[in-house]
């Protein structure tokens, strides 16, 4: 296949590169229309029933994680000349678009009884001029009374304060919320230069908006180090600047594709997607490497340029594309998972994988067709002798010392299946993003002073033909008792819900009285209390917000800290679900009737959370389980053989085992960034594996099916080139440790960790099972593999090398 190919590229190489360029400039055009992901990522589907009623939930009552949080703990905002301030503050947030409205001590407003209309009307409790600290004093006294209020906007035991501003949903979940944020951010930091008062940002609008930015930044950040890096390892193994060059033109083509291919399918950057571009530059400088090398090889041989580069195609072709297909299958097994960034992540990059190796396999051997002959300077790293010693040493200890090999990879194994059992699976919500950062301590503020800011949320429901059934005083004493229960629980706000407002309003029927704020006693009183509140026109929609029309079915809300997967299941499940079957049997029990059906549902981002983060471990796990499977298949299409499929597989498999272990000995939770590592380095290990065995293949049947000779030859000839694709691959995944983002750079220390690891499994684990259990028949047939060119430093029929420089190679490590 690959003969022919050759024929073909080089005879119409510039219709190729012309049609390649006319593809660039196509992606391109899509690439510039890429955009930011503003969405918060959901790892459960859209069509699962527990998001399906999240949905339908949003659609009764609005948002739930739409709210922004200031927080200010000053002891001077209490005093006059900082109260006005804070109270314009609060009215220059008012005035941003895209905020609904605005709550704040200063805008506090407070329900007043209407006599006359027999209704209650809000008014606001601090006037514009207020003229002494006296008449402050007053009025905060009268706001500490506010029981509806205390615990929600002001900590009444530190004295802490927060202005709440719910963002409008077009603006939430678009590249307008940046525009939000940043103003907020703006008129925080003039406040801060007029007063001196600390300013604390929370809430998950303002959250993405930080993280998003920086995504943006960290984009482009790891493009340009990952280019820099690589292309400086890639300068000192082939002293080329001409070499470098053309090779990151032709990665930079597939960076467009891949930014290109993110908008053409209607996806957008993400933290996860943001990481593909990197990636390709990595891999796309080791096909360069690759193919530049056996070019330099086949011209020192061939003494022709044209006949060289045809060679490289012919002989390469199969190598790199079965190399590229195996990491690409690593990525498109996330096809298999439910979980749409996944999904998204895994197709862009399994798609402009197998792209890069058609480019790097149009593209270098045209643009090699069109440049100068090499200069002995250019060949210098042919003669590559650093690493000969190691390698020999390898080779000494796979001949002689299998057994203490043996035994080293039994107890390391051993070792990493004990920390494989401490492994753990937690996220948070606000997840990958610096202890010690400006989000991280505002967060914490807002926990420690007002238990948190993330959202949870709970439906009652009551199907039942009773009229308003949510106005019966029993069923809402009743619902009142688990609101009171679930007020106990520390991690958790005060619940607010349609009950507030009554109670509010019961207070607001007596004269503001705290005493009073509760629900009505007695029928009578509450058929007093609730006449008021009937026509009462709702024009904030805030009614609407936590009660249907019907009174039949309300929203229970609460604001809860940010405690981990883990916690944030058990208090769901095993602490406020029971109390909510607690109320289900309350209440069927106050209906009476059979016919009557009561609903009371944990809902929320909060627990949909819980549910995603469980949901995505379970689909990576599947998804490294059909990686297996299929790179499996790949390597019986070459071999044919199913001890040297187990064989080549046993390596790959005892490095991810490791690195698992070191994730449980080193507390390193299971999470997206995390999980997602082992069908990826599988994919890219595998690579080591299929270069060895195609030339231990190679060298079994040039010496006659001896195998000691063919291992030894194997290690030599090979060993060299897993060691240098490793580094820079290792290389490659290494700096996203200079990642803001946790997750970000726990994938590139896990991710670069497992390459190298692999590199040592391939190189001595590998040869001595080989060694020990590979009993080749001495039949002639052709499998595929023996169509690779395995060999990175190449190997030609005896008739075309240089018999004067031939070595032969000594066991003990000296040279002839």
């Amino acid at each position: 296949m690959f003969n022919k190919s050759a024929q073909y590229i080089i005879r119409f190489r510039l219709h190729l590169i012309m049609v390649i360029g006319l593809v660039t400039i196509v992606m391109g055009y899509y690439a510039s229309k890429v955009e930011m992901s503003y969405d918060f990522i959901r790892t459960v589907p859209p069509n699962d029933p527990e998001m399906v009623f999240l949905s339908q939930f949003k659609n009764q009552f609005g948002e739930d994680g739409n709210m922004m949080a200031i927080g200010i703990k000053d002891s001077a905002i209490y005093k006059l000349e900082y109260f006005q301030k804070l109270k314009h503050f609060s009215n220059q947030i008012k005035q941003i678009d895209g905020v609904n409205e605005v709550l704040s001590l200063p805008l506090l407003r407070v329900i007043l009884k209407d006599t006359v209309e027999k209704k209650f009307y809000l008014s606001p409790l601090f006037p514009n001029d207020i003229s002494s600290q006296q008449q402050l004093d007053s009025l905060l006294a009268i706001a500490r009374d506010q029981k509806f209020y205390m615990g929600q906007l002001v900590n009444i035991d530190n004295g802490a304060t927060l202005i709440l501003a719910p963002m409008k949903k077009e603006y939430a979940n678009s590249a307008k919320r940046l525009d939000v944020t940043n103003s907020l951010i703006k008129i925080g930091a003039e406040f801060n230069a007029q007063t001196g008062i600390k300013i604390h940002y929370a809430g998950l609008p303002f959250v993405r908006s930080v993280m998003a930015q920086q995504v943006r930044a960290e984009l482009s950040f790891f493009l340009y180090l990952s280019a820099i890096v690589t292309g400086l390892i890639m300068l000192a193994f082939f002293r080329s600047f001409r070499a470098v060059i053309f090779s990151m033109i032709m990665i930079g083509v597939v960076v467009v594709w891949t930014i290109g291919t993110i908008a053409l399918l209607g996806y957008k950057i993400s933290l996860l997607s943001g990481l593909i571009p990197p990636v390709i530059v990595t891999i796309g400088i080791t096909n360069a490497i690759y193919l530049l090398n056996k070019y330099h090889l086949e011209y020192v041989i061939r003494k022709n340029k044209m006949e060289a580069i045809e060679a490289v195609v012919k002989k390469m072709g199969l190598a790199t594309f079965l190399t590229n297909l195996t990491v690409a299958i690593g990525f498109l097994t996330l096809l298999s998972t439910d979980i749409t960034v996944l999904r998204e992540f895994g197709i862009v990059a399994g798609i402009n994988i197998i792209s890069l190796f058609v480019v790097s396999l149009v593209m270098i051997p045209s643009i090699l067709s069109w440049m100068p002959e090499p200069s002995s300077k250019h060949l210098r790293h042919l003669n590559f002798k650093i690493l000969g010693g190691f390698v020999k040493l390898i080779d000494l200890m796979v001949h002689r010392h299998r057994m203490v090999i043996y035994s080293a990879t039994v107890g390391i194994t051993i070792i990493a299946l004990f920390g494989m059992m401490r492994l753990y699976s937690v996220s948070f919500m606000v997840d990958d993003i610096p202890e010690d950062s400006d989000i991280k301590r505002d967060l914490k503020f807002v926990e420690e002073n007002f238990n948190g800011i993330m959202p949870l949320e709970i439906q009652v429901d009551l199907k039942t033909k009773r009229r308003k059934p949510l106005q019966n005083l029993k069923v809402a004493k009743t619902i009142d008792a688990f609101e009171s229960s679930l007020d106990s629980i520390s991690v958790t706000s005060r619940p607010i819900s349609i009950l507030s407002f009554i109670k509010a309003s019961r207070q607001a029927y007596y004269g503001n009285n705290p005493d009073w704020y509760g629900l009505p006693t007695s029928d009578l009183e509450a058929k007093y209390v609730l006449g008021y509140l009937k026509g009462q026109n709702d024009n904030s929609g805030l009614f609407n917000s936590f009660v249907d029309s019907t009174y039949s079915k309300m929203r229970i809300s609460m604001q809860m800290a940010d405690i981990g997967s883990i916690k944030m299941d058990s208090l769901v499940n095993q602490v406020i679900e029971p109390k909510a079957a607690v109320l289900v049997g309350d209440l069927k029990n106050i209906l009476k009737s059979k016919s009557d059906e009561v609903i009371v549902t944990v809902t929320g981002s909060s627990k949909i959370f819980i549910k995603g983060n469980k949901f995505l471990i379970e689909n990576l796990t599947e998804s490294l389980i059909l990686a297996c499977i299929l790179i499996t298949l790949s390597m019986a299409f070459l071999f044919a053989n199913a001890r040297m499929i187990l064989i080549s597989l046993i390596p790959n498999l005892i490095a991810l085992m490791i690195t698992a272990g070191l994730m449980g000995y080193f507390k390193i939770p299971l999470k997206a960034s995390t999980a997602l590592i082992f069908s990826i380095t599988f994919g890219i290990s595998v690579d080591n594996s299929i270069r060895f065995l195609a030339k231990y293949r190679q060298e079994l049947r040039a010496s006659g099916f001896f195998v000691p000779r063919s291992v030894s030859e194997s290690i030599l000839e090979t060993g060299k080139s897993i060691i240098y694709t490793s580094i820079v691959l290792f290389a490659g995944f290494i700096i996203f440790a200079f990642s803001d983002f946790g997750g970000t750079v726990a994938l590139g220390l896990l991710t670069s960790t497992t390459l190298i690891i692999s590199m040592f499994t391939n190189l001595i684990l590998l040869p001595s099972l080989i060694m020990t259990f590979d009993k080749p028949k001495k039949k002639k047939e052709h499998l595929l593999i023996d169509d690779l060119e395995p060999n990175f430093y190449g190997e030609e029929e005896d008739e075309e090398i240089d018999l004067s420089k031939i070595k032969i190679h000594d066991r003990m490590g000296s040279a002839q």
